[in-house]
């Protein structure tokens, strides 16, 4: 993707999703996102409760936007949460790949679940045997970088008029300012 290499499949393909969960070793407490190659698409499986032109301020873009998901989405993928993350990565192949999928794809970084994010394809070699296919799109930033693994900002804004920060991830200072000083969001007190 655009901050770290990722594992993606058919979010509609609940066997797929259940694989997902197997490669990563994590139980399925902790929600996977959806992927889209467009704003337009997110409509579909989400309930937006922010403007269109709010999508567009961050999307594409190294943020995960976590919304009320819609009945459109498989049931399979994260039952437990009326909620979900969706990232549009601003890169061209990735939203190329989702744009030719019949529906969103299910994403989530290529590591074992607590391991450190990945920037090449050798740093999550241990996973290939239970892959269909590695693209290798080359380094992902400056390898040597901590704050290159920080992946996306995850940002919920489920409630009209608020916003909370789940993981700061690499895109926090611009995400929150344009937020607040854009379209007058308050940060969620918890």
């Amino acid at each position: 993707t655009d901050t770290v290499y990722g594992v993606a499949c058919l979010a509609q393909d609940s066997a797929a999703v259940r694989s997902i969960y197997s490669l990563k070793g994590r139980n399925g407490d902790k929600p996977l996102a959806i992927c889209l190659g467009d704003v337009e698409r997110l409509y579909r499986y989400c309930h937006v409760n922010v403007p269109d032109e709010l999508l567009r301020d961050l999307l594409p873009g190294p943020v995960t936007l976590v919304l009320r998901r819609s009945e459109e989405l498989n049931k399979d993928l994260n039952p437990f949460t009326s909620l979900v993350g969706v990232r549009i990565p601003n890169h061209p192949f990735m939203r190329d790949l989702a744009r030719a999928c019949s529906g969103p794809l299910a994403l989530t970084s290529a590591n074992i679940s607590s391991r450190g994010s990945t920037l090449t394809v050798s740093e999550f070699q241990e996973l290939w045997p239970q892959l269909s296919l590695v693209i290798d799109g080359g380094p992902i930033g400056d390898i040597q970088s901590p704050e290159c693994r920080l992946g996306s900002t995850v940002v919920d804004l489920s409630v009209a008029g608020k916003f909370s920060i789940i993981r700061p991830g690499c895109a926090l200072t611009p995400t929150v300012e344009i937020l607040r000083q854009k379209y007058g969001l308050e940060p969620e007190s918890s």
